[in-house]
């Protein structure tokens, strides 16, 4: 006996069966709905004062059909029935054929629940702005150096609906919340920004006992060290990469090419690898969307598919790609609930969540202490890769030398570069220290929050950049 699911925006099950049906009717294997409502909010004060608040919408829908792996899409900013209808008949006369696959009857899957925002704004802003204002008075009152000071807050409250032809019917809520603070250090002749950010997905309960003041303290600390730091004199040596944002080697310069998006095309140097060694024995990674509340976790991913916890490395053995739908024939791979859109107006693929390396058996202070000469990357920048050769370049914000086993001074310019391969067969310490940070990720289908993480690292020889010396 069939059971009747709720109407969703506007959409009952007999109306969804009929546009899915109109959208096979040439012969497509798999067509499918996605439908968004979501609310963009944006606080930012500079210098003391509220410089901009900005509130927006978006909403529409995304229609797709896929047939002998050929894909068509549109998207349309009205998601009434009769406009569905439409879609999915235009979109059908894109392929020649009679129909051969049949909707499968709607199941609704039970889902464990990662995320579930509660308390999701104040009436007025008053905690808004308070958070802002505590972190831009910390960052201030920290030196007198400190001669500008950026804080934001910004809210992504997004709710989907899915329904397609392999009996999808989902839906889901999330609530992405970012405070960042951004402080730039001055001695008058030289300057130097610094920020700190903290992000996750849920209202603003997550910020009980958040210390804003000591939040913006950390940005304007960090800008004065680099503002009087050496300019580093590159060459080949150990490098100790610090826990949070320094997963952004892993993120980066690996997992990006575990994303069907590379590896369906034969675009990564991951391809063919599955269960063979690509990193060193005490390596263990994983993009996790089941994290309760965090920054990169979703209930169910933008196919309707429940997020997953995915083991990508193990002992440092290849064991997972991150797939989709289209791309799980194609591959002959599992699908991994890891397909996600910024919006309803860019297509869905392969994307990360959470992803980060498994904490290991050192502490910070051991692994410090076993390293006679190096570099110490307390916080990592941006940089760039290529997923087809997994070769890197990153900017290192802030950095110490290390020298017979202990921080010294601090260095600036540092930058890091190889590839991610050999990264990750270098690895030879791994911490019991594990953070997150967080981020955006940019790709095909838009900007995703993402959490890139690790424990504290050391790479035993990469090669570091710099102009010190010259």
């Amino acid at each position: 006996m069939s059971v009747k699911h709720t109407e969703v925006f506007g959409i009952t099950e007999d109306i969804a069966k009929g546009i899915l049906e109109a959208a096979l009717s040439t012969g497509g294997d798999f067509a499918e709905v996605y439908i968004e409502n979501s609310a963009n909010e944006v606080l930012m004060m500079r210098e003391r004062k509220l410089a901009n608040a900005n509130a927006s919408k978006v909403m529409g829908a995304a229609v797709r059909v896929i047939k002998d792996g050929t894909e068509v899409n549109a998207s349309v900013t009205d998601f009434t029935p009769e406009k569905l209808m439409a879609t999915a008949k235009v979109l059908a006369d894109s392929f020649e054929g009679e129909k051969r696959v049949d909707v499968l009857p709607f199941v609704e899957k039970t889902v464990p629940i990662a995320v579930d925002p509660k308390y999701i704004r104040g009436e007025d802003y008053t905690e808004e702005l308070k958070l802002l204002s505590g972190a831009t008075e910390g960052a201030y009152g920290y030196s007198p150096e400190i001669v500008q000071v950026m804080a934001n807050l910004t809210k992504k409250e997004q709710r989907i609906f899915v329904f397609a032809s392999d009996s999808t019917w989902q839906t889901d809520y999330r609530c992405n919340t970012r405070i960042m603070c951004q402080a730039i250090a001055s001695d008058g002749k030289d300057m130097q920004p610094a920020h700190s950010s903290f992000g996750r997905n849920q209202g603003m309960e997550m910020f009980e006992g958040f210390d804003p003041v000591e939040f913006g303290r950390n940005a304007a600390f960090n800008a004065v060290e680099m503002l009087h730091a050496d300019q580093m004199q590159g060459g080949e040596m150990p490098v100790v990469i610090h826990n949070g944002f320094g997963g952004v080697i892993l993120h980066e310069a690996c997992v990006h090419g575990l994303e069907a998006t590379s590896v369906a095309k034969g675009m990564s140097v991951f391809c063919g690898k599955l269960g063979e060694k690509v990193a060193s024995d005490i390596v263990n990674a994983v993009d996790d969307g089941t994290g309760e509340n965090l920054w990169g976790s979703i209930n169910v991913d933008d196919e309707g598919t429940p997020a997953k916890r995915n083991l990508l490395i193990e002992n440092g053995i290849l064991k997972s790609y991150l797939v989709d739908k289209r791309n799980s024939a194609k591959m002959n791979h599992p699908i991994t609930g890891s397909s996600r859109r910024e919006s309803y107006k860019y297509q869905t693929t392969s994307r990360m969540t959470n992803t980060y390396f498994l904490p290991g058996e050192s502490t910070f202070e051991e692994i410090i202490a076993n390293t006679k000469y190096g570099l110490f990357a307390k916080e990592m920048g941006g940089g760039s890769v290529n997923p087809a050769t997994g070769e890197f370049n990153f900017a290192v914000d802030v950095a110490y030398m290390i020298e017979d086993g202990k921080i010294t001074k601090p260095v600036k310019g540092a930058t890091l570069v190889g590839s991610g391969k050999d990264v990750l067969l270098r690895i030879d310490m791994i911490g019991n220290n594990l953070e997150y940070g967080y981020g955006m990720c940019g790709s095909m289908s838009g900007s995703v929050p993402t959490i890139v993480g690790q424990p504290t690292i050391r790479v035993s020889s990469m090669t570091v950049g710099g102009k010190g010396g010259k």
